[in-house]
């Protein structure tokens, strides 16, 4: 088990690593990317339950799915040092004939990118059928996934949250990146996605609220108890509030850095407020 502190340094890392990578090629998407810092750094360092030695069948291991695949930066980046391949591989960050696509990609060979992902609304249904097939194979691991909250405006996302609460699909996490934004503007002025907690009881799921997703002992409290509630015939959703642009004053709290890259002036600034703790690739 890692300290908080020891998580604090991981995510701080992240954070330059995020920043490092969108900057390099002045392309990606560093504000959800930021914001899910905490998350994807307690999930796999703390909650997780899987193999280094990775393989696509992922048996009597936990999974993870990627959903809203735009945020790859911070998948890569806590992938890489979570031990699934070199950390200075994160240089290579969508550059032609790179592992690490702007969207991740399977046919690669990418260790840890078990879907390709980006075309938002389809990790759910994904999700749910790898679950189904560790119930049918009696492996009673758990399975992950998570979704950008503007991502729910696509309705194949309410055909599989129907088909998981009607088919009991209990080994199944989802957490919803609820940090309000998306690329144009708030999620209210898009598109409207009303009382989300509502909306995911009237399905029949298991609903936990974590209003500070950007808080390390939050996180863990909330996948703990997630966890200590899989096998009771209901999937479980985790409404997470987070923070677009966590960490960098001048990105938090806007869709405007979405899918921006920061300039060098703007990148020196981003990465004196997050100090390195465990050494740059």
């Amino acid at each position: 088990m890692s300290t908080t502190q020891q998580l604090q340094d991981f995510v701080t890392q992240v954070r330059r690593d995020i920043l490092r990578q969108v900057h390099q090629v002045n392309s990606g998407h560093p504000g959800g990317s930021l914001g899910c810092a905490e998350f994807f750094s307690v999930l796999y360092q703390e909650i997780m339950n899987y193999s280094k030695d990775f393989d696509m069948d992922g048996k009597n291991e936990d999974l993870f799915f990627l959903s809203n695949g735009h945020i790859s930066p911070v998948f890569y980046s806590v992938l890489a040092r979570s031990g699934f391949f070199p950390v200075e591989e994160l240089q290579t960050f969508r550059k032609i004939d790179s592992r690490l696509q702007g969207h991740p990609t399977t046919h690669e060979g990418l260790p840890g990118v078990r879907i390709a992902s980006g075309s938002l609304g389809q990790g759910l249904s994904v999700a749910i059928g790898a679950a189904t097939a560790k119930k049918l194979n009696n492996d009673h691991s758990i399975v992950y996934t998570l979704h950008g909250d503007g991502e729910l405006q696509e309705g194949q996302n309410w055909e599989a949250i129907m088909y998981a609460a009607a088919n009991h699909v209990d080994n199944l996490i989802a957490t919803v990146d609820y940090n309000k934004k998306q690329i144009d503007g708030s999620t209210d002025d898009v598109l409207a996605l009303g009382d989300l907690k509502a909306k995911f009881e009237a399905f029949g799921w298991s609903v936990l609220e974590l209003k500070e997703g950007n808080d390390i002992e939050a996180i863990q409290a909330t996948l703990s108890l997630a966890k200590s509630q899989t096998g009771n015939l209901k999937p479980i959703v985790i409404l997470m509030e987070t923070e677009m642009g966590h960490g960098v004053d001048f990105m938090m709290g806007t869709h405007a850095w979405h899918g921006k890259a920061p300039n060098d002036v703007q990148l020196e600034s981003a990465l004196s407020q997050n100090p390195e703790t465990l050494g740059d690739y």
